[in-house]
C-alpha cells in the first residue's frame, strides 16, 4: 500500500518534468540492423531485457549443451547495478537532473528557473541535490553579466541551498564568485575564494579568475596583486589571460616596476604571446609612464653578470635608459637579427640536469599510462641500440599530406635527416606494429625497407594498444637528439608534461618538414630562442603567435629607446680621440716624418734628411728649390720666386714660404716641425698609406 501511494505522488511530478511542448514524433521505418555489422542492439529505456520491434530477433541457440549464464553483480536486496542506475535515472531527481543538464547545454536559463520553481513548490516538490544547484548557479552566473535579475536569482538559489544544508563544492563557489564579479564586487568574489581555501577545498585557476578580472576592470592594482599573491601561495599558476590582465592594470596605473615583473613572468610561463597580449605590451611602451621609467646610468658589468646568471636573454635589473620608446612590428632573419633595430637575439641554453630530470619524469608518466613491461622493454632496447642523433615520428611523417601511409615518404626523410646529423647514423624510426605488419607494409619494396631498418637497429615497432607518442618522445629526450615531426604536441598527453621545461625543449629539438617536388625540406630549430628577450642595452623583443617561420615569418614586437641604447656617453677627453678608434697614440715628431721602412733605405745623415729617395729622384736641387713640390711634368726647377707657389687648382693664393713645404692638412692633424716638413714624395713613388698602416710599420 505504501509503495502504491508513493507512486501516485511521484506520477504528476514526472509528468510535469517530461511534458514536451513539441508535437509527438512519428516512428519511421528503418533498415534492419543486420545490414550494419558490429552495431550494438538498442534497448528500450524502460526495460533492460525487452527488445524493440526494430531490433533483430535473437539468433537461434547453438546446438550442444547450454552455456552457463554470466554471473550478475547484485547488491543489497539482490538488485543489480544496472537496475539501480535505471531506478535512479527514472526517479524524479534523476529526471530533473537530466532536464537541467539539457538547459545547461542549451544555455536555457528561463526553462531551468521554471524547473526550479516546480521543484520547490510543495505540490510538486522534488528533493534538490548538489548537482541541481550547480547547474542552476552555472546558468545564472553565465547570464548575470548582461541580466541583473539573473544575478539576483543566483544569490537567492545559493541562499536556499545553504538553508537546505547542502554542502557546496569548488564548482558551486566558483559560480558564486562569478556572480559577485558580475555585480562588480571583486572583494566579495575574492572572499569566496578565501572561504573555499579555508574550508579545505583547493581553489583552481577558474576560481581566481572572477576576482582577478574584476579587480583589473576596476583598475585596482593592489587588489589584483593580493589575488595574485594568494594564487602563488596556493600553487595556482596563471596563464596568458591572467598575465595580460595584470599587465594591463599595472600599465594603466603607471606601476612600471610591476609591469617589468609581470613581463618577465610572462616570459617564463608563456614565451610567445597572442595578438591581444601583444597589444597590451605595445600600449605600455607607447605610454608616458614607460618613457619616464628607467635609469640613465647603470653598471654594465652588473647587467652582464645578470645576463650570465639568468642563462641569457634577460638581466633582471629593471628598465635601462630613459626617454620615448620606438615600438613596432618586426621579423627576424635566419640568424636571429631583428630587421628593425639590428639587435641579434641569443640562444638560451638548457641545463643538462633539467633534461635528465625531465626524462625520468617522462618515463614515470609513460609507465603509468602504458603497460609497464612494454615500456621497460623499450628502455632496455634503447640502451642497447642507442643513442641516436635523430628520432622520427614515422606515423606523422608517413601520413603527411596523404590519406594512405607512405613508406617511401618515410624513407626520404630518413635519408635526408641522416645527411644532416653529425654521425651520419640512421635515425630511430618509431612506428606502430600494425603498420609494420599490415597494409602497405606487405608490398615487396616496403618489406625491403623494413628489413634494412630492422637489420640496422633503427626501427622500433610499438606493441598493440600502446601510444607511440610516449616512445618517440622519451627516445628524443633521453638521447638529447632531434625529433622529426609536425605534431604540435598540444593534446592532453603533452599537457601532463607542464609548461616549464617541455616548451623550451621542444623549441630546441623539434624538426618540422615540408614537401615539394624535390623532396622533404627540414626546418631545423632556430639558432636563437623564440621567447621574450631583454638585451643588455635595454631593448625588448616580444614574439607573437602570428606566423610560424615556415609558411609565414613570425611577427615580433620590437621596442628600443629613441635616444640612446647603451651606458652613459664617455667624458669629453675620450670623445676627443681620433676618428679611427683602433688607431694607437701618435708617435713622436721624429717618427712622424719618416716614411715606410719597407720602402726606403735607412735615414741619411742630417744634411740629407730632407732629400727624397735616392732611387726614385735625381740629385737634389739648389737650396732655394729644395722645399718646392715635386711634379713629374716640370723639366727644371723654377726660379726662387716661384718655388713656394702651390698649384692653382689646389689653393687660390700662395702660402707663406715657411709653410710651403708642409704636408696636406687632411693627412695630419697638426704641422710637423720644419726639419720634417721638407720631405715629400716623388711622383713615381707609391701613394701614402692610411695612418693605421704607417703606424703598424713603426711597431705601434
Amino acid at each position: 500500500m505504501r509503495l502504491a501511494a508513493a507512486a501516485g505522488v511521484l506520477r504528476p511530478t514526472a509528468a510535469l518534468l517530461f511534458h514536451s511542448r513539441s508535437r509527438p514524433h512519428r516512428l519511421l521505418p528503418s533498415p534492419r540492423r543486420s545490414s550494419l555489422p558490429f552495431a550494438r542492439r538498442r534497448r528500450h529505456s524502460s526495460s533492460s531485457s525487452t527488445a524493440t520491434a526494430l531490433d533483430d530477433p535473437p539468433p537461434p541457440p547453438a546446438p550442444g549443451p547450454p552455456s552457463p549464464a554470466p554471473p550478475t553483480q547484485t547488491g543489497e536486496g539482490g538488485e543489480t547495478k544496472a537496475a539501480r542506475r535505471r531506478r535512479a535515472r527514472e526517479s524524479p531527481e534523476g529526471m530533473l537532473r537530466h532536464r537541467l543538464d539539457m538547459c545547461s547545454r542549451d544555455a536555457d536559463l528561463a526553462t531551468a528557473l521554471e524547473l526550479y520553481a516546480a521543484a520547490v513548490d510543495p505540490a510538486t516538490a522534488v528533493p534538490l541535490a548538489l548537482h541541481h544547484y550547480n547547474c542552476l548557479l552555472y546558468l545564472c552566473s553565465n547570464a548575470a553579466a548582461e541580466d541583473a535579475d539573473a544575478a539576483r536569482r543566483g544569490f537567492e538559489i545559493f541562499a536556499a541551498m545553504e538553508a537546505q544544508g547542502v554542502e557546496p563544492n569548488e564548482a558551486t563557489l566558483t559560480s558564486l564568485a562569478r556572480l559577485a564579479a558580475a555585480v562588480r564586487d571583486p572583494a566579495m568574489a575574492f572572499s569566496v575564494v578565501r572561504r573555499m581555501a579555508a574550508a579545505g577545498i583547493p581553489p583552481r585557476l577558474r576560481s581566481y579568475g572572477p576576482a582577478l578580472f574584476a579587480y583589473c576592470d576596476a583598475r585596482d592594482a593592489h587588489g589584483a596583486a593580493e589575488v595574485e599573491a594568494h594564487m602563488d601561495a596556493g600553487g595556482v599558476v596563471p596563464e596568458e589571460t591572467e598575465l595580460a590582465a595584470l599587465l594591463r592594470v599595472n600599465a594603466d596605473t603607471g606601476r612600471a616596476d610591476q609591469v617589468y615583473r609581470v613581463l618577465h613572468r610572462t616570459r617564463t610561463l608563456v614565451r610567445q604571446v597572442c595578438e591581444a597580449t601583444a597589444q597590451v605590451v605595445e600600449a605600455w611602451f607607447r605610454s608616458d609612464a614607460a618613457a619616464e621609467a628607467g635609469v640613465e646610468k647603470w653598471d654594465a658589468r652588473k647587467v652582464r653578470e645578470g645576463v650570465v646568471k639568468g642563462g641569457g636573454g634577460w638581466h633582471g635589473h629593471g628598465w635601462l635608459g630613459k626617454g620615448q620608446w620606438d615600438v613596432g612590428q618586426s621579423e627576424m632573419d635566419k640568424n636571429g637579427k631583428c630587421q628593425r633595430c639590428g639587435e641579434k637575439l641569443v640562444c638560451i641554453d638548457i641545463d643538462p640536469s633539467e633534461t635528465e630530470t625531465f626524462a625520468k619524469s617522462l618515463a614515470e608518466l609513460a609507465c603509468k599510462r602504458e603497460v609497464r613491461d612494454d615500456f621497460v622493454r623499450f628502455q632496455d632496447w634503447l640502451r642497447r641500440n642507442g643513442p641516436f642523433d635523430a628520432v622520427i615520428d614515422a606515423a606523422n611523417v608517413g601520413l603527411y599530406n596523404s590519406k594512405a601511409f607512405s613508406f617511401s615518404q618515410v624513407n626520404s626523410v630518413v635519408n635526408g635527416i641522416q645527411r644532416v646529423t653529425k654521425s651520419k647514423k640512421l635515425p630511430l624510426i618509431v612506428l606502430h606494429r600494425s603498420r609494420v605488419n599490415c597494409g602497405p607494409a606487405k608490398a615487396p619494396q616496403n618489406q625491403k625497407l623494413i628489413e634494412s631498418w630492422l637489420n640496422a637497429g633503427a626501427l622500433y615497432s610499438t606493441p598493440p594498444g600502446s601510444n607511440d607518442d610516449w616512445y618517440w618522445l622519451y627516445a628524443a629526450v633521453s638521447c638529447r637528439s632531434l625529433l622529426v615531426t609536425n605534431d604540435e604536441m598540444r593534446d592532453h598527453l603533452f599537457q601532463l608534461l607542464g609548461t616549464s621545461f617541455f616548451p623550451r625543449w621542444k623549441e630546441k629539438h623539434q624538426v618540422r618538414l615540408t614537401y615539394s617536388g624535390r623532396g622533404p625540406t627540414f626546418h631545423l630549430p632556430p639558432p636563437y630562442s623564440i621567447v621574450i628577450q631583454e638585451s643588455e642595452a635595454g631593448s625588448w623583443h616580444v614574439p607573437t603567435t602570428t606566423g610560424d617561420d615556415i609558411e609565414s615569418p613570425r611577427q615580433w614586437l620590437c621596442a628600443t629607446r629613441k635616444t640612446s641604447e647603451g651606458p652613459p656617453s664617455p667624458p669629453p677627453q675620450a670623445r676627443a680621440t681620433s676618428k679611427t678608434l683602433e688607431r694607437p697614440p701618435s708617435p713622436p715628431p721624429q717618427a712622424r716624418a719618416t716614411s715606410k721602412t719597407s720602402e726606403r733605405p735607412p735615414s741619411p745623415p742630417p744634411r740629407a734628411r730632407a732629400t727624397s729617395k735616392t732611387s726614385e729622384r735625381p740629385p737634389s736641387s739648389p737650396p732655394q728649390a729644395r722645399a718646392t713640390r715635386k711634379t713629374s711634368e716640370r723639366p727644371s726647377s723654377p726660379p726662387p720666386q716661384a718655388s713656394t707657389s702651390r698649384k692653382t687648382l689646389e689653393r687660390p693664393s700662395s702660402p707663406a714660404p715657411q709653410a710651403s713645404a708642409t704636408r696636406k692638412t687632411s693627412e695630419r692633424p697638426s704641422s710637423p716641425p720644419p726639419q720634417a716638413s721638407a720631405t715629400s714624395k716623388t711622383s713615381e713613388g707609391p701613394s701614402s698609406p692610411p695612418p693605421q698602416a704607417r703606424l703598424s710599420d713603426l711597431g705601434w
